[in-house]
C-alpha cells in the first residue's frame, strides 16, 4: 500500500523517454522462488492436505493436555501448515494480479482459495482449543521457555476469545468467505483493472490517468480529473452495490462476533486500544487548519485565484521531468545506503533478483504494494511505474515495506507480520529518507522549496487525507447499519462532507469529485485500514526527529525494530526507540513538526 503524494523531485537526471518509455516496461517479477509453475502449486497443496489430516489426527481434542514442550512442537507443525497455505495463496494471487482478465489465472486463484479454505477447516480446532484453556493454565504454558518463540502470537490469540464462535460455526463462516467477501474483493479488482478512461483522443489505465494529476500544466490536470470522474460515473452504481454488500457483511460479522462497533476488530488486529485510535483521529481533525494553511500557500505559489481538487498535487517551482526506472532506483538506494548499508543491500536485491513487477500494463491491478509471502521466500513488490515524480516516492515506500518484511522473516510465519500501524512505519520512514536525501543535495532555494512543498503534500495525503477517508468510512459503516442500503447519492454526500471538512474552504471540490470514493480499494479489502497511514506518518516524524538529533545507535535500533516484526506489542517495541505511545502529547509532536515544515515553506517562499 502507499500514500498518495510524494515529495517533488528536482529536474536533474530526469531521463524518461519522451515517448512514454521509462525503462520499467520489461521489469517483471520472477515467481520461481514460490513455485516454478501452477502444477507445482497444486502438488504442494496435495502435500499440505495430507499433512493437515495428520495434524488433525495427532492433536484434535488434546491441546489442553499438552505440556510446554509438546505444545511448542504442535505450534511448529501448525506454523508449517500455514506456510504451505501462504505459499500457495501468494503465488496464485501474484500470478493473477498482473493479468486480472486472464481466465486461467483467475481460475487458479479461485481454486487455490477454495482448497485453502478446506484445509483451514481441518486445522481450525487447534486455535479454538487453545482459546478454551482457562487463564491459569494458559499463563503457565506461556511462561514455559519452550513456547517463547511463539509467546506473542499465543497471547494475542487469547484476546480474540470473546469474539470466537463454536467450531461448526467458524467452519461455516470460513467456507462461505470464499464465495462472499473474497469474491466481491476480486470482482472489485477486476472491474477497476479492466477499466479504461478516455481523455482527449487517448484511452488510459487508471494509473496512467491519475499520474497526470501531478502534471505542471493545469489544463492537463483538469482534463484528467474530469475524464477520471466520467469513467467512475459509468460504474458507480455497481461500486455502490459492492460497497453496500461489504458493509452489510462486516456488520453481520461484527454482530455475530459481538464486536461493539465497526472498528473494534481492526483495532484488535492492530493491537491498539479504541481510546488510542480516537485520540489520534481527534488530534488530526483538530489540526485541519494545517491542511488549509498549506493549500492556501500552494494557491499563492501557483498564482491561482481559486484552488480546485485537481490542483492539490500540482508541482511547485520548475516543472520536473519524468524519471527513468534506473534514476528512480539510484535515488532510493542512495538514500537508503546513507542511513544504513544493510537497508541498501536488501533493497538492491529487489531490483537485481527480479522481486519487482513495475510497468502499468492493461489488466494489471492498480496501485502498488509489497506482498509479504512466507518466511522461506522473500517479499514481492508490485508497482505501476509511469515515470511520474510521485512514483519514485512510492517505490521508496514499498521498498520500506519490503526491507521490513525481509528482515522480519526471522520471527517465523506466525510472528513475522506486524500490525498495520507499525507496518506502515517502515514504508513512511523509507519515504522520509528519500526526501531528506534530496533536500541535502539541493542548494538552489527554488528547488528546495519545490522539494519541501512536495513533502508537505505527502504529509497532507498520509495524515490528513487518510483521517478524512477514515471519517468517511466510519460514517458509511454506521449509516449502513442505521439506515439500510445506501444510495449512490448518500455515498456521494458522506464523501463530500468528510473531504470538505479537511480543506476548510482552502480547496474547492467540484461536482465531478463526488464519486471518487468508489475506486479506493482499502474500503473494500481491509475495512478500517486507513488510519494506520496517519499513525505511521506521525510515528515516523517522531522517530525521524530523534534520528536527526543524532541519537546514538539509532540506525541499528531501527533495524532491530524491523527485524522484530510482530513478535511483541507495538508500544513495547516503539518504547525501545525512545517514543512513548501512551503519552497523550505524542501525536502533537508529529503535528508540530508538520506545522514547522509549513512555516519553513512560507519563509522560503518569501525569498524565492
Amino acid at each position: 500500500m502507499h500514500a498518495e503524494r510524494p515529495p517533488v523531485l528536482g529536474p536533474e537526471d530526469s531521463n524518461g523517454d519522451a515517448n512514454g518509455a521509462t525503462g520499467a516496461e520489461e521489469v517483471h517479477w520472477d515467481l520461481d522462488a514460490l513455485y516454478p509453475g501452477p502444477d507445482a502449486l497444486e502438488r504442494d497443496l496435495e502435500r499440505t492436505r495430507d499433512e493437515a489430516a495428520g495434524f488433525e489426527k495427532r492433536y484434535r481434542g488434546k491441546v489442553g493436555r499438552l505440556d510446554g514442550r509438546e505444545l511448542a512442537q504442535a505450534v511448529r507443525e501448525f506454523e508449517a501448515l500455514q506456510v504451505g497455505l501462504g505459499r500457495a495463496g501468494s503465488y496464485a494471487y501474484l500470478w493473477w494480479c498482473t493479468k486480472t482478465q486472464d481466465p486461467t489465472r483467475g481460475a487458479l486463484l479461485q481454486k487455490t482459495r477454495e482448497a485453502s479454505t478446506q484445509l483451514v477447516r481441518k486445522i481450525l480446532f487447534f486455535e479454538l482449543e487453545w482459546l478454551e484453556l482457562d487463564e491459569t493454565r494458559a499463563s503457565e504454558l506461556l511462561a514455559s521457555s519452550e513456547l517463547q518463540p511463539f509467546r506473542h502470537y499465543l497471547e494475542v490469540e487469547r484476546l480474540r476469545a470473546p469474539h470466537v464462535l463454536s467450531e461448526p460455526e467458524e467452519k461455516i463462516l470460513a467456507e462461505k468467505r470464499v464465495t462472499g467477501r473474497a469474491a466481491w474483493n476480486r470482482l472489485f479488482d477486476q472491474m477497476h483493472g479492466a477499466a479504461r478512461y478516455t481523455c482527449g483522443d487517448r484511452e488510459m489505465t487508471r494509473e496512467e490517468l491519475l499520474s497526470r494529476l501531478y502534471d505542471p500544466d493545469r489544463e492537463v490536470r483538469r482534463e484528467s480529473a474530469l475524464a477520471f470522474s466520467r469513467g467512475l460515473e459509468q460504474r458507480v452504481s455497481e461500486m455502490a452495490f459492492i460497497s453496500n454488500t461489504m458493509l452489510a457483511d462486516k456488520a453481520s460479522d461484527d454482530r455475530l462476533r459481538k464486536y461493539p462497533h465497526w472498528l473494534a476488530s481492526r483495532n484488535l488486529d492492530n493491537e491498539i486500544s479504541d481510546e488510542a485510535v480516537e485520540v489520534l483521529v481527534q488530534a488530526v481533525t483538530e489540526r485541519y487548519d494545517l491542511a488549509a494553511r498549506h493549500y492556501r500557500l500552494k494557491q499563492r505559489l501557483l498564482k491561482l485565484d481559486r484552488s480546485w481538487d485537481y490542483d492539490r498535487y500540482a508541482p511547485v517551482g520548475a516543472a520536473p521531468g519524468r524519471y527513468s526506472w534506473d534514476s528512480a532506483r539510484r535515488t532510493v538506494l542512495e538514500a537508503y545506503v546513507a542511513f544504513h548499508p544493510s537497508m541498501e543491500s536488501i533493497a538492491a536485491r529487489f531490483f537485481d533478483e527480479r522481486w519487482i513487477d513495475a510497468p502499468p500494463n492493461p489488466g494489471k491491478s492498480g496501485g502498488a504494494f509489497s506482498h509479504q509471502t512466507v518466511p522461506p521466500v522473500h517479499p514481492y513488490i508490485m508497482m505501476n511505474y509511469t515515470g511520474n515524480i510521485r512514483d519514485v516516492q512510492v517505490l521508496a515506500h514499498e521498498l520500506g515495506h519490503g526491507v521490513h518484511q525481509y528482515l522480519s522473516r526471522t520471527q517465523g510465519y506466525l510472528q513475522s507480520r506486524p500490525p498495520l500501524t507499525t507496518s506502515e512505519t517502515a514504508s513512511v520512514f523509507g519515504e522520509m529518507l528519500v526526501f531528506d536525501h534530496l533536500l541535502r543535495k539541493e542548494t538552489e532555494p527554488g528547488v528546495r522549496l519545490s522539494i519541501l512543498v512536495g513533502n508537505i503534500d505527502d504529509t497532507m495525503a498520509t495524515v490528513f487525507r487518510q483521517i478524512a477517508l477514515h471519517r468517511f468510512e466510519e460514517r458509511t459503516h454506521n449509516a449502513r447499519r442505521d439506515e439500510g442500503e445506501l444510495s449512490v447519492d448518500r455515498f456521494n454526500q458522506l464523501w463530500m462532507e468528510t473531504q470538505e471538512e479537511m480543506f476548510q474552504g482552502s480547496v474547492r471540490l467540484g461536482e465531478h469529485y463526488r464519486t471518487w470514493w468508489s475506486y479506493i480499494p482499502h474500503f473494500i479489502h481491509t475495512p478500517g485500514y486507513v488510519y494506520a497511514y496517519a499513525f505511521g506518518k506521525l510515528l515516523v516524524l517522531a522517530l525521524y526527529g530523534r534520528y536527526k538529533q543524532g541519537a546514538d545507535g539509532f540506525a541499528e535500533e531501527y533495524l532491530r525494530l524491523l527485524e522484530a516484526g510482530g513478535s511483541d506489542w507495538p508500544h513495547v517495541m516503539i518504547r525501545r526507540m525512545g517514543v512513548d505511545l501512551a503519552d497523550p502529547d505524542f501525536w502533537n509532536t508529529g503535528l508540530s513538526m508538520t506545522e514547522e515544515m509549513i512555516r519553513q515553506a512560507e519563509e522560503l517562499s518569501e525569498s524565492t
